[in-house]
């Protein structure tokens, strides 16, 4: 059976797309990089910080009440979130970078119209144009 054509895209053309410069597109691959390697720094650190947390909260666990242990477990799990929150940056920086060796970096991955400098100046690692990003927050 045939696939319904998505109503998003249906008659739209997308944009011609126009070719980047190599030092533009090395300057950008220089940003990305650079993006990525500051968050995975950032990304040990919180590792390392958690792991010497979790090091000081067993040794100093004695005499604790559930009031006690419900503070560190919210603590630990907001420092988890922290750090699940640096890595999902920089899996969307390294989709940029390889978004950008196949040529699709600056296009929305919906519409494949271009997504605006003011945006990817703004979040370089971007895959969806502003009006396609509104349309799926609203979902």
């Amino acid at each position: 059976m045939a696939k319904p054509a998505d109503t998003r895209t249906a008659g739209r053309k997308p944009a011609a797309k126009a070719t980047r410069s190599v030092a533009e597109t090395e300057k950008i691959r220089a940003a990305l990089a650079a993006r990525r390697d500051e968050l995975r720094a950032e990304y040990d650190q919180t590792l390392s910080e958690i792991t010497e947390l979790q090091r000081d909260r067993l040794t100093d666990s004695a005499g604790d009440d559930q009031a006690d242990t419900g503070t560190k477990t919210f603590e630990r799990e907001q420092e988890i979130s922290l750090a699940n929150s640096i890595r999902e940056r920089i899996t969307q920086v390294e989709r940029a970078l390889e978004r950008l060796d196949e040529g699709g970096y600056g296009w929305c991955e919906r519409c494949g119209n271009p997504i605006p400098v003011e945006r990817l100046a703004a979040f370089p690692s971007a895959t969806l144009c502003v009006t396609c990003k509104q349309l799926e927050e609203r979902r």
